[in-house]
């Protein structure tokens, strides 16, 4: 595609989620891809802690605190790699990592007060993917790529996002929401409606995290109470799902704002039990077949879906897709409004199948953030 004219482009990555390294990942390429393209890019991090890191370079010193080592180019394997076995010392280079200024923890920093065109954002979960730094970017009035406040808000809340999906038809697994007040307090009842509504197996999950942190997969009524628990240790809302009988997993991406486009379809296939943390993130543990070999019937449908999940939570720039297969029944299973974004995340991976490179990626997605900027604004 026409490259566009250079702009002046921060990349917000780090953040206070448990999928602060991977953040960091999708970072380092966005950043890669920017600069090859001209453009003028200003890493803007976020400490563990909330701070804001900026000056210098952000992403490296991020990444020291982290012991991830970030190619200059692509991090994915290295940062699956420090996912895998929490390698104990890397190479952090010399003083170019440090931490020349940090702000207070919500406060904002001036590379965001000052002369941004357009804002990255590259934070996966809580505090990121979650509404929070888009409703700051909205105040600021500082375009941003992604899902505005609500979607962002919809999509990282597992019950809501199924709330929604449900009341606009879509095809869901059967699920129940519990609040941790509600298993402290009743927890006999909780139990009597989870195996009335959803049976055994099933998963349980926090319904504000990502990358499979704090979900169990649940066999029998005894495995029960220990998962509640542990679910509760990081949301006060958790979600019980019905396990899908042997499910093929599909993923789909989509790219657009008004009129949204939806990628092929990609399958992920694995040896594990389930796509938990360590399957996700560890090096070759899981593979992605693009396009997925489920026929051309079912490829039309997951794709009409993952659109129609797209507008149902009123998203906007960029989304995956995630579906089950069941039987052949096509079970959509969640939307991500920050999706990794490698080189080879699935998200680019399925794009560049369908026929856009990931520097034209990147770049049509500036475009979709200015234009929703513009056409969100009154006239």
């Amino acid at each position: 595609m026409q490259g566009m004219s250079p702009l002046r482009v921060g990349v917000i990555f780090g953040g206070r989620s448990g999928e602060h390294e991977v953040s960091l990942a999708s970072a380092a390429s966005v950043i890669a891809a920017l600069e090859r393209r001209g453009h003028a890019v200003v890493p803007i991090g976020i400490a563990r802690d909330g701070r804001w890191v900026v000056g210098g370079d952000p992403l490296r010193a991020l990444a020291a605190q982290a012991r991830v080592t970030l190619p200059s180019d692509d991090a994915t394997g290295a940062v699956k790699k420090a996912l895998a076995d929490r390698a104990e010392s890397v190479d952090v280079g010399n003083a170019s990592t440090a931490l020349v200024r940090t702000e207070p923890a919500g406060g904002l920093p001036p590379e965001l007060r000052a002369g941004l065109d357009v804002a990255v954002i590259m934070l996966h979960g809580p505090y990121g993917e979650d509404g929070t730094i888009q409703g700051l970017l909205e105040l600021a009035d500082v375009p941003y790529v992604g899902a505005g406040v609500l979607a962002s808000a919809v999509g990282m809340d597992k019950a809501t996002m199924k709330a929604v999906f449900q009341a606009h038809g879509l095809p869901i697994v059967d699920y129940t929401v519990v609040l941790r007040h509600e298993w402290r307090d009743h927890p006999a009842t909780v139990t009597r409606r989870i195996k009335e509504v959803t049976g055994f197996p099933c998963f349980v999950k926090p319904s504000n995290l990502g990358s499979s942190v704090g979900i169990s997969k649940v066999r029998k009524a005894a495995e029960l109470p220990a998962a509640l628990d542990e679910a509760a240790r990081h949301d006060r809302k958790i979600v019980v799902e019905r396990a899908v009988k042997n499910p093929r997993e599909v993923e789909v991406s989509v790219l657009g704002n008004d009129a949204p486009e939806a990628s092929l379809p990609g399958e992920i296939t694995y040896d594990a039990e389930w796509y938990d943390y360590a399957t996700k993130y560890a090096e070759g543990q899981a593979h992605i077949t693009v396009p997925a070999p489920i026929g051309p019937r079912r490829t039309a449908r997951v794709r009409e879906i993952a659109l129609a999940a797209f507008r149902a939570v009123d998203c906007a720039g960029m989304a995956r897709v995630d579906f089950f297969l069941e039987d052949g029944r096509v079970i959509l299973n969640e939307i991500n409004t920050i999706p990794g974004f490698t080189a080879t995340s699935a998200y680019a991976r399925l794009w560049e199948a369908t026929g856009i490179p990931y520097e034209d990626l990147v770049e049509r997605l500036v475009a979709l953030a200015l234009e929703r900027h513009r056409d969100t604004r009154p006239t």
